[in-house]
């Protein structure tokens, strides 16, 4: 039987230095992974210096690399730094995503072509180039949210723009199968992160805590072990989108 292990993997995170991004980073180096770090701007990268210093502290290599990823030349770049710095990447796990809380009657045109980039069109070129650098038996995660399966306001851009990520995944678990690459979409349910604070009232958190297991976020604890699981023993799981989030949705 084959043992599917992290241990000697070189894999790639893009947002990888902080939050859920710098909790697998420094997880999957503790497994004996080689991790390439991506950051997105310079107010990022003090959390991500201290996430490559966590990651090189387990005695892997490891690299940081920053980069717009709206911009698909930024992506293949990437994707190639990454290689030249550890070697052919195996998993490639994408958490980049903005969220944005607005009636739609006050959505600008702005805001809706950058929360399509980012959510959208980042995560599909992640997956292109994925498809085209990653070794064979390779795994790609991407994160999505569980607003996917939930009938609420004030999230069109947001949901909307992380919909298609699903499509993304089905499509790609098809053409990369040959090569037994799995592909796989997260969509947890509010997560524990400033990602959240920003845009939700203290009661509206206090509401969407109520509407999990135990009255509370998703922690980033709780996803990391899936995304491990996902790149490991659940190599098998693909084309699939899944809702770790404590009944706060299902579909």
């Amino acid at each position: 039987m084959t043992t599917h292990t992290l241990e000697g993997k070189n894999v790639l995170i893009a947002g990888g230095g902080k939050n859920l991004g710098g909790l697998v980073a420094r997880q999957v180096a503790e497994a004996g992974a080689n991790v390439a770090i991506h950051y997105n701007s310079e107010s990022s990268r003090p959390e991500a210096e201290e996430t490559l210093a966590a990651v090189e502290a387990a005695g892997v290599k490891s690299v940081l690399l920053t980069g717009d990823l709206t911009q698909p030349a930024n992506v293949e770049k990437l994707f190639a730094d990454a290689a030249s710095a550890l070697g052919p990447i195996d998993i490639a796990f994408n958490t980049v995503g903005k969220v944005l809380r607005k009636p739609i009657v006050e959505t600008t045109e702005e805001e809706f072509d950058e929360m399509f980039a980012v959510n959208a069109k980042a995560a599909y070129f992640f997956i292109k180039e994925a498809g085209k650098n990653l070794a064979d038996n390779g795994k790609i995660v991407t994160m999505a949210t569980s607003l996917l399966a939930a009938f609420t306001d004030g999230y069109s851009t947001y949901a909307g723009g992380k919909a298609p990520v699903e499509h993304f995944t089905r499509a790609a678990a098809k053409e990369y199968a040959e090569r037994g690459i799995s592909v796989v979409t997260l969509a947890p349910g509010p997560m524990d992160t400033p990602f959240l604070y920003g845009q939700e009232t203290p009661e509206r958190v206090e509401f969407l805590k109520s509407q999990a297991m135990g009255d509370q976020l998703t922690k980033i604890e709780n996803i990391a072990p899936i995304v491990r699981f996902l790149t490991t023993d659940g190599w098998w799981i693909t084309g699939q989108t899944i809702f770790p989030n404590g009944g706060f949705s299902t579909r």
